[in-house]
């Protein structure tokens, strides 16, 4: 195999294994009501802070093994990111849940505006960063070329296959999947049933912006620089990776999230990475064109 191809395959894992951790937010409020958040993407920029100043507060008191001080900043963002989704359900969508489907879908472009211009307000325009924390490469001879990656890389392909694997298996094998499944198939019949749905609404948009907070950190270690505006271009990607993957499934998002980073990857390395972004759509719209429903989504039967 190519050692250049190689190369672009394990930087297009890296970066869909991100896009899949965000598009799951989206996939699961798709999956439990139907609409799309899209302040989805601002929570991701948020948590790039949040890693940096967790990174900072327990370096304060004083905390410096490395273990100790990266999974104390995964907790600390994790919490505060799904903080930050069960007040965006709250504001933005709990109000407007009986209304018209396009009513969540402006309040959640305000509050995506919103957040974004907070960001910019408390924290400066500027591009800020963090020192790398984790060095070291590995390398290996492949033909005539060497393929390296990371220790970073590593450690984010290991913390997103856990990530899914954790949550894959809460949402299979447990009470709480099997209501947030319910919701998901008939809210009215599981309110009647006694579930309260509010309170899984609201659990669904915390768990989202867990998985977009871990997906923050991971990217701030790998790339150390990040301003208020991240959060709009990767929320695009990674919506793109929902719907690639069948919007509503949670394989469905990983999997697109994979294709689409590994994609873009591929085609930035051997054609042009100015257009990149360009490919990465047009190979959206050429799959929805054959398989309107996604990799992985059921398709939709009209109701007659």
């Amino acid at each position: 195999m190519d050692a250049f191809f190689l190369q672009q395959l394990i930087n297009g894992l890296t970066l869909g294994a991100v896009y899949g951790l965000i598009a799951i937010g989206y996939t699961m409020v798709y999956g439990i009501i139907g609409m799309i958040n899209f302040a989805h993407g601002e929570v991701y920029m948020i948590s790039a802070y949040l890693c940096a100043i967790g990174l900072g507060l327990l370096s304060w008191f004083g905390l410096h093994s490395f273990p100790l001080l990266i999974f104390g900043t995964l907790i600390f963002t994790v919490v505060v990111t799904g903080v930050y989704g069960w007040t965006i359900e709250r504001i933005a969508y709990r109000p407007l849940r009986n209304s018209t489907r396009l009513a969540p879908l402006i309040s959640a472009i305000g509050m995506s505006l919103i957040l974004q211009n907070y960001v910019q307000i408390s924290q400066g325009p500027n591009q800020q960063g963090i020192p790398t924390l984790i060095s070291g490469v590995l390398r290996v001879d492949v033909g005539d070329g060497i393929v390296q990656i990371t220790w970073t890389k590593i450690f984010i392909l290991l913390a997103a296959l856990a990530g899914m694997l954790l949550l894959t298996w809460v949402i299979q094998f447990t009470r709480l999947g099997r209501i947030c499944r319910a919701t998901q198939q008939d809210r009215r019949m599981a309110s009647i049933l006694g579930i309260n749905t509010d309170r899984v609404i609201s659990l669904v948009f915390v768990i989202g912006a867990a998985m977009a907070g871990l997906a923050g950190v991971l990217v701030t270690m790998n790339y150390g620089t990040f301003d208020f505006y991240i959060g709009f271009i990767i929320g695009i990607k990674a919506f793109t990776a929902a719907v690639l993957g069948g919007i509503g499934s949670l394989p469905g998002a990983m999997l697109g999230g994979l294709l689409l980073g590994v994609a873009e990857a591929q085609f930035a390395g051997m054609v042009n990475s100015d257009y990149k972004d360009v490919f990465s759509f047009a190979l959206l719209v050429a799959i929805l064109i054959f398989r309107p429903q996604g990799l992985l989504g059921r398709p939709v039967v009209a109701k007659v």
